[in-house]
């Protein structure tokens, strides 16, 4: 993990919200618009970004036929800072690509997040952030807490990774912009398509640090995790003992 803090001088960040996957292991649910206690995903994810002082602008990024619901939801709940709405691409990388397109003249730095992701915490985003301007690369990460076992095709095993230094990766995820463009380009025109913006950065040997992130910061992948996601709410609200706009 990235160690100890320098002062900076805050620079002009735009997070880019990625919200256009086809949610293919959901059952025909629309993980996206699926409420948790009564407030969409996707609310609670855009929610979270515009209230970090960290973000200066969102940018959101979803399919076609989502764009008319989604002007909606932002108008419901007031969310601010929100630059720009935009259709993604057939993959993760295409869509993130279309949302940096869209980003501000005066954006330095990105900070990609799944929009699946609706309880990351003002800590988490702020802790990326920092690490993300000082070494130019950094995604949020917690450590696995289960035995890796590396296999082949066969389902035999090969080795077992040591559990210390193996870690679940998260987002936010922050970039420095130029580095960020130079390893998209680079993808794109060598026909890489990566499932997580991390490998694009690695591809082109710019180094890559994690940041503490949060058991909490989950993903919603499958039905399965909606239920985990009604818990953390509740635990959250009772814990704060009011509703936080993040959290709702």
């Amino acid at each position: 993990m990235a160690g100890k803090r320098m002062q900076i001088k805050k620079p002009y960040i735009a997070a880019i919200i990625a919200a256009a996957g086809s949610a293919a292991r959901m059952n025909g649910l629309d993980k996206q618009f699926e409420e948790i206690d009564g407030v969409p995903v996707l609310v609670r994810s855009m929610l979270a970004l515009s209230d970090s002082d960290w973000v200066d602008e969102l940018v959101v990024v979803v399919r076609q036929r989502d764009i008319p619901d989604l002007y909606a939801l932002i108008r419901a709940y007031a969310v601010p800072k929100v630059r720009s709405v935009v259709v993604g691409g057939e993959t993760r990388q295409q869509s993130v690509r279309n949302g940096v397109a869209a980003v501000s003249e005066e954006t330095q730095y990105i900070a990609v997040h799944d929009g699946a992701r609706p309880f990351v915490t003002q800590q988490v985003i702020a802790d990326t952030v920092l690490d993300g301007v000082r070494y130019a690369a950094a995604a949020a990460a917690v450590p696995v807490v289960d035995t890796i076992k590396l296999a082949d095709a066969d389902g035999k095993i090969i080795s077992t990774p040591d559990r210390n230094r193996l870690f679940a990766v998260q987002t936010p995820q922050v970039f420095e912009i130029g580095s960020y463009r130079e390893a998209s380009e680079e993808a794109q025109k060598v026909g890489k398509d990566y499932t997580d913006d991390c490998q694009m950065l690695e591809a082109i040997g710019k180094p890559v640090y994690l940041s503490r992130g949060d058991s909490s910061n989950l993903k919603i992948t499958t039905p399965a995790d909606l239920i985990f996601a009604q818990a953390i709410a509740m635990e959250l609200e009772e814990r704060n003992g009011f509703q936080n706009r993040a959290w709702l």
